[in-house]
């Protein structure tokens, strides 16, 4: 069982830049890539960004590529989500989750596809 904490939100103006990071721990916590996810109030889950189990593949949603990066540190005891250029829009909840099949380098991006939530942490973005 992987167990995963989100942080590192806050309040920023538009235009302004957010690091999160997703804390990672449990049995066999290396044998997982991480997706981060977000939550609008009012709005479903949706993916934003995931890093596949070998570490060969990132991907991005369409409203985020070009601005967000994910990435780990080499023990993969921690997942970065660099925000940069934010935007009202990308006012959220943020959530990390590991996929559910392990030592996979799928590119998973639904929601139930993911499991092992973390408690979120509120990003908004504000003038």
């Amino acid at each position: 069982q992987v167990q995963v904490v989100e942080s590192g939100g806050g309040s920023v103006q538009p235009g302004g830049s957010l690091r999160l990071s997703c804390a990672v721990s449990g049995r066999s916590f290396s044998a997982y890539g991480m997706g981060w996810f977000r939550q609008a109030p009012g709005k479903e889950r949706e993916f934003v960004a995931a890093i596949t189990w070998s570490g060969s593949s990132t991907y991005y949603a369409d409203s985020v590529k070009g601005r967000f990066a994910i990435s780990r540190d080499s023990t993969k005891t921690t997942v970065f989500l660099q925000m940069n250029d934010l935007n009202f829009e990308d006012t959220a909840i943020y959530y990390c989750a590991p996929p559910r099949a392990a030592y996979s380098d799928y590119e998973w991006r639904r929601t139930d596809d993911f499991g092992s939530w973390g408690q979120g942490t509120q990003v908004t973005v504000s003038s």
